[in-house]
């Protein structure tokens, strides 16, 4: 990611045909590292508490059903073959029953790691495997999870755009990478650790995809205007090219419309003018570019489409409260 990043201002237009929209772009700070899955086989009564402290968790049911119960919230039933996400670091409970009454079998903090009610370390007995936590492999409910560590600027716009608890229906196929994780889960072979981190990562892009299309959903304004004929494609531009010395003119006329008609049409889709949209993009990726990357201000300005470290500095002020060096301090110190 760091490397595609810093490349975009790089590559010449006319050699740059990667077709790239809104919901790529905030996912690729979504990565995977380390497999951060985690089964419950159980029998009820059960209850589960997670508290591995991730802004993401997908929570597969894949036998059996439940209810996913957050701190804050109502619960939210999930049928078997069913896919949700959780939103926030806040732990939550998945149970048998939506008021949570029955007592947690164990708290999962970490992919391998489970914990007994009293906080102590859960022995042998519950561990069935890599990954897997439970009494039996027979038990009626099975459960899957996965854990994304997101952060950054540029992912804050896809957190913000989702519920605390958000769930895709089962409309009688199996998602197939939910199919292949179960699968891989229950090997051990080499390379295991790379393809369960590409799968987690498919998991994530596919559910909120499929979520974002359910008739019911409002998806936020960035994600219906990637449909529209002539914002979409200023909009695929300015995520492809951020660093390009845009104009409404110059946008106005890749999309084919005149500049009157672009300027309404992209503030009525988006609910900000195009050259607010592409500030507000080009410092989220400057300020992601500061952490993950050691290039200068200087360079990072230029990447993001800044003629100088002074102008990067002053916009970077004006909607951050703090410089981009000082940015860059706080956040490798925290």
């Amino acid at each position: 990611m760091d490397g595609a990043l810093s490349s975009m201002s790089r590559r010449p237009a006319r050699r740059y045909r990667r077709i790239v929209d809104a919901l790529t772009d905030l996912l690729t700070q979504v990565r995977s590292n380390g497999a951060l899955f985690g089964r419950s086989v159980l029998t009820p009564p059960w209850s589960v508490r997670f508290a591995e402290c991730a802004p993401l968790t997908l929570v597969a049911m894949l036998r059996g059903a439940g209810w996913i119960i957050p701190q804050q919230g109502e619960s939210v039933a999930i049928a078997e073959n069913e896919v949700g996400i959780v939103v926030g670091p806040d732990p939550f409970v998945v149970a048998d029953g939506p008021d949570g009454s029955t007592p947690p079998r164990y708290t999962r903090y970490a992919p391998d790691g489970c914990a007994a009610a009293d906080g102590t370390e859960v022995g042998d007995e519950l561990r069935l495997g890599v990954r897997t936590c439970g009494r039996s492999l027979a038990g009626t409910t099975a459960l899957l999870t996965g854990s994304y560590q997101v952060g950054g600027h540029v992912s804050e716009r896809l957190i913000d755009a989702l519920p605390r608890v958000l769930l895709v229906p089962y409309t009688g196929q199996v998602c197939p990478v939910l199919q292949l994780t179960v699968r891989e889960i229950e090997r051990d072979d080499p390379g295991q650790q790379a393809v369960l981190d590409r799968l987690l990562d498919l998991l994530l892009l596919t559910t909120l995809r499929d979520w974002f299309a359910l008739p019911q959903v409002q998806p936020p304004a960035w994600y219906r205007a990637m449909g529209d004929r002539v914002v979409g494609r200023a909009l695929r531009l300015l995520h492809e090219q951020p660093a390009r010395r845009w104009t409404v003119a110059a946008l106005a006329d890749e999309a084919g419309v005149s500049r009157a008609t672009f300027a309404r049409r992209f503030t009525d889709l988006v609910g900000e003018p195009p050259m607010a949209y592409l500030t507000d993009w080009r410092l989220s990726l400057a300020a992601d570019l500061l952490v993950r990357t050691d290039a200068t201000v200087e360079a990072v300005a230029h990447q993001v489409g800044y003629g100088s470290a002074f102008g990067l500095s002053v916009a970077f002020k004006r909607v951050y409260g703090t410089r981009p060096s000082d940015h860059r301090a706080a956040t490798v110190v925290a």
